[in-house]
């Protein structure tokens, strides 16, 4: 008869998610995973499988909550310029330390090399744009946005300004670059 598992699959999840995001999947060794999972080896590859099976996992979970993080934040009550606004700034705010974005790291990390990270990016993109989108769509029905933006190459563009917050936070740009670069972006909307 199998033991159960003596440990919290979720919390040794997030715990894998956070070291991918700080150390990137090549430079994540077995060894640091297990430490900060604080699982045995043995009990990762039954509960995760390999290493790679392990990362999949956890940039599925990483961007499934960010996209309904960002989602609940700007379909919230409000203006809807004013919730992209806060998203944006919101965001620049807690990116301040040296985790990576797990979703903007395997785009960095893998680009299309390996088709199912390239498969998850780009559903987590196709997600966001589609949020950024509808909110922008609302800014222009309630006056907020000219009418001669399109929503959809504005959202591109708000995503484009999210992903470019992680790279330039993660390369030490303040709080003020980063403050000064989503005021830029909100101009651009109106």
């Amino acid at each position: 008869m199998a033991r159960p598992k003596a440990f919290d699959r979720d919390a040794a999840l997030a715990a894998a998610t956070k070291t991918f995001a700080t150390y990137g999947f090549e430079g994540t060794s077995t060894a640091l995973l297990v430490k900060s999972m604080g699982i045995g080896r043995q009990s990762l590859y039954d509960t995760f499988g390999d290493k790679h099976a392990l990362y999949l996992e956890a940039l599925q979970h990483y961007c499934f909550d960010s996209v309904g993080q960002l989602a609940a934040a700007l379909q919230s009550a409000g203006s809807p310029l004013a919730r992209i606004e806060a998203a944006l700034l919101g965001f620049a705010a807690r990116i301040q330390d040296d985790t990576m974005c797990l979703g903007v790291g395997s785009i960095c990390e893998f680009g299309r090399r390996d088709r199912e990270v390239a498969a998850i990016g780009k559903s987590s993109a196709t997600s966001l744009q589609n949020i950024f989108a509808a909110t922008i769509q609302r800014g222009k029905d309630l006056g907020e946005i000219p009418p001669e933006i399109d929503p959809k190459d504005a959202a591109r563009f708000i995503n484009a300004t999210f992903i470019g917050l992680k790279v330039m936070a993660r390369g030490g740009a303040t709080h003020d670059d980063l403050r000064a670069t989503v005021q830029m972006a909100l101009r651009c909307l109106g």
